[in-house]
């Protein structure tokens, strides 16, 4: 930003700026390294936790159609980020493009409402890694106590989730140590996951009772968001948090290969997989036991095959999961450390945040967004973070979804030409947009009430602080 657009809140970012700060960022991810990215975040912890929750909180059997809805709205979006993407390739990501094409302080609205996504997101799939743990180790008589297990927001005497503090600690010393290497260990583990996900398709298919999928919408409940179209709707408003996955690639744009290609790849490919895997595993998680036995269970799959009489896949499946769940905590707090990064670069948040090691990480915003999520999953229960996360996605797909409009008057013109651009234009940017600001009517009143709390504070400190000391 030019020193003219000092304290100026409307003021527009110069890109060129962005392009110079990010240059010391390591370009190490191709397309591989991109889907492996978008998928391992995409199907982390949700794939294993949200069907059986979603299905028995809100849609029953239905719960297919949630994760249907919910990827049309996504994959809208999905197709205005690669564009977005593929132009402005900047850590960030919304928080960068929305400064660019809106003006500052409506790229710090997109930013902090993606930074409570990662905040809330990490502690999430943490929690998630947490239950299949604990699970997977009570099947052999073994439990941590009470104090140990259970963070102290959810009362039974819980000191600290030990096993959650655990998996943060473990994948930020992993990110600490520099991408590529994280890189590798991603596709890894993502291989190994999308295998077991194929082993419990194909185990828990002999397992389905027909009769399982009767009144395949239940009636809705009225007063409640259960049943009917509402509880479709609300089940696909608390699946947002599992489409995230492309906003964590988008957030590392500035250390891809070649973005121009990489990056549309990247995320609509990951979009794609993704969904066809949640669906396939929503509908033989439904078909194997009625959508009430999943009522507050955090690992409804590795419980199914355990309550089917499949132990050994059990077993094989949470042994795996925990593996493969990493790969959801590596996509969240790599996107979430980077976001927190350009906030600190760009003086909108202490400095510190934007500083990189010798080896170009920002590991200072890595310390700090690990910390954060830690408390966060100690405050809130695992129910309460899956429904707060999608708030903040939500608004940023708004923004991101509109921004194609003030992109295109300016490709060609003062940015480049995009090798990818979002089809049927003018029409999609403004379904995304109504069908994301949908989703976002149809979050529970507590999740909408936390957002609105959290733009307000987000308005004060950039008011106080940011628009003061941006630079």
């Amino acid at each position: 930003m030019t020193e003219k657009t000092r304290g100026n809140w409307f003021g527009k970012a110069d890109p060129t700026a962005f392009e110079q700060s990010d240059q010391h960022l390591q370009k190490t991810l191709g397309v591989k390294e991109m889907l492996a990215l978008g998928v391992g975040t995409i199907v982390g912890a949700a794939i294993f936790t949200l069907p059986g929750i979603v299905a028995a909180t809100h849609a029953g059997a239905a719960v297919t159609i949630s994760f249907i809805l919910a990827a049309v709205v996504s994959g809208l979006t999905a197709f205005a980020y690669a564009e977005f993407a593929s132009v402005l390739p900047f850590a960030g990501s919304a928080y960068s493009w929305a400064s660019v094409v809106f003006g500052k302080v409506f790229g710090w609205i997109a930013g902090w409402a993606l930074l409570a996504e990662y905040f809330i997101a990490v502690a999430f799939v943490a929690s998630g890694w947490s239950a299949n743990m604990k699970l997977f180790l009570s099947s052999f008589g073994w439990e941590l106590p009470s104090a140990l297990a259970n963070p102290f927001s959810a009362g039974k005497g819980g000191v600290v989730d030990l096993f959650a503090l655990l998996a943060v600690l473990i994948v930020a010393t992993l990110l600490y140590r520099g991408t590529q290497n994280t890189a590798k260990v991603e596709n890894t583990l993502v291989v190994l996951k999308v295998g077991v996900i194929v082993l419990f398709i194909i185990v828990g298919a002999t397992a389905i009772h027909p009769s399982n999928y009767a009144h395949f919408v239940p009636a809705h409940v009225p007063g409640t968001d259960f049943g009917g179209w509402q509880g479709i709707a609300a089940g696909a408003s608390q699946i947002f948090l599992a489409y995230i996955g492309f906003d964590s690639i988008a957030a590392n744009s500035a250390e891809a290969k070649d973005p121009q290609k990489t990056m549309p790849r990247g995320i609509i490919g990951s979009l794609i997989i993704a969904t066809a895997l949640f669906v396939t595993v929503s509908l033989v998680l439904v078909g194997m036991f009625h959508y009430s036995k999943y009522a507050n269970n955090a690992a409804p799959a590795a419980w199914a095959l355990l309550a089917s009489g499949h132990t050994l896949t059990s077993h094989i499946l949470s042994v795996v999961a925990l593996a493969g769940m990493f790969t959801g905590l590596i996509g969240m707090m790599l996107a979430g450390s980077r976001l927190l990064y350009a906030f600190g670069r760009d003086g909108l948040l202490p400095s510190f945040l934007g500083r990189v090691s010798d080896k170009g990480q920002p590991n200072n915003a890595l310390i700090a967004l690990s910390v954060i999520a830690i408390l966060v999953g100690s405050v809130f229960s695992f129910t309460e973070l899956a429904g707060l996360i999608s708030a903040g996605t939500l608004i940023a797909f708004i923004m991101v979804s509109l921004g194609v409009y003030a992109l295109r008057k300016r490709e060609g013109v003062d940015l480049p030409v995009p090798s990818f651009k979002m089809p049927l234009y003018p029409v999609l940017p403004a379904l995304a947009a109504l069908g994301a600001a949908y989703i976002f009517y149809t979050l529970d009143a507590q999740a909408q009430a936390y957002s609105v709390g959290w733009f307000v504070l987000g308005l004060i400190v950039y008011a106080l602080y940011g628009a003061k000391n941006s630079k």
